[in-house]
């Protein structure tokens, strides 16, 4: 490659057309001018762009996501909620929260005055004993069966109806994001 220093990687989350965020990682010989070139072009075009500072298999956002995922899973096969439930409970929980902000500036505003550091000086203990109770789930052959019937609830497969009615609500998001100043910027 003649020009090494200008080659960068990015990779958006499904579906790009709603969904802003944009990883941009580069490599060993990219220069930081070729990252922020990306960063400020992402930017430009109404994205979301992330800087990964190295690479890593799977995007963040899907890996952020999967750990989410697989305490549901872990909870739905401990009978301790159905799989509307555990929606619901991240719908109308963390989710509420989190398309307007993630769980650093949520931690950071829970910490009161002193912010994060109040946070982490008094308040993590309560929240470290998550860490050994997290589940593990084991996924035998039956369970996915019942979880893909419990996220159907009886409804008929996913139709272009449906998944266009998503995509009206999460471009009604972004822009009461940006109705209210909360814009996908740059850095």
């Amino acid at each position: 490659m003649q020009t090494p220093r200008t080659l960068r990687h990015w990779a958006s989350f499904q579906s790009s057309t709603h969904h802003p965020v944009i990883e941009v990682v580069g490599g060993t010989k990219t220069s930081p001018e070729a990252i922020q070139q990306a960063m400020a072009f992402y930017a430009s075009i109404g994205k979301k762009a992330i800087h990964l500072r190295k690479e890593l298999p799977g995007h963040v956002a899907n890996r952020l996501q999967a750990a989410l995922y697989r305490e549901v899973i872990y909870l739905i096969q401990q009978g301790v909620l159905s799989v509307a439930d555990a929606d619901d409970a991240v719908s109308y929980g963390p989710g509420l929260r989190w398309g307007v902000m993630g769980p650093s500036l949520q931690w950071h505003l829970g910490g009161g005055e002193e912010g994060i550091k109040h946070f982490m000086e008094h308040l993590m203990e309560s929240v470290d004993w998550h860490d050994k109770v997290l589940g593990n789930p084991m996924l035998p052959p039956n369970s996915t069966n019942r979880h893909r019937r419990g996220a159907a609830g009886g409804r008929r497969p996913l139709c272009r109806p449906t998944r266009t009615r998503g995509n009206k609500v999460l471009v009604g998001l972004l822009k009461l994001r940006a109705q209210h100043g909360l814009r996908a910027q740059h850095g």
